[in-house]
């Protein structure tokens, strides 16, 4: 989880690709509620939920090692669908590393849970989140 902020291993893990916006907010008004600022538990990155074009971006606006290969601005582009009350899959893409991801994504009790998987799914990291307020 060092490399990026939203990152998977080296590379990223955000766990969030390309998804119509009009489809994205017509997704379970729970969705909605995903997008806005977000640091991440482990206190080494915060980032901003949020559509950019017809993706779902998170974007890093914020990293404790500013040495590290994360940097502010990076994004992870998502296509996501919901699988159920405050759960979403699909894929994540960092455009930064040309990199895809199979995602997951959940909202519990004021936490954003992201998962992403390589290797047809036997390597996987999961991220927990805070809203920033």
């Amino acid at each position: 989880m060092r490399r990026f902020a939203l990152s998977l291993f080296a590379p990223p893990v955000l766990a969030f690709s390309v998804l119509a916006w009009p489809a994205l907010a017509q997704a379970g008004g729970g969705f909605r509620d995903t997008l806005g600022n977000w640091s991440r538990d482990d206190g080494n990155a915060k980032v901003r939920l949020a559509p950019c074009g017809a993706a779902l971006c998170a974007t890093n606006t914020w990293i404790r090692d500013p040495a590290s290969s994360e940097k502010v601005g990076d994004r992870l582009e998502m296509k996501l669908q919901s699988s159920g009350a405050d759960v979403w899959k699909g894929t994540a893409y960092d455009p930064q590393r040309q990199r895809s991801y199979a995602m997951t994504m959940s909202l519990k009790g004021g936490k954003l849970l992201t998962r992403g998987c390589v290797l047809g799914g036997w390597l996987c990291k999961s991220v927990s989140w805070t809203r920033m307020r």
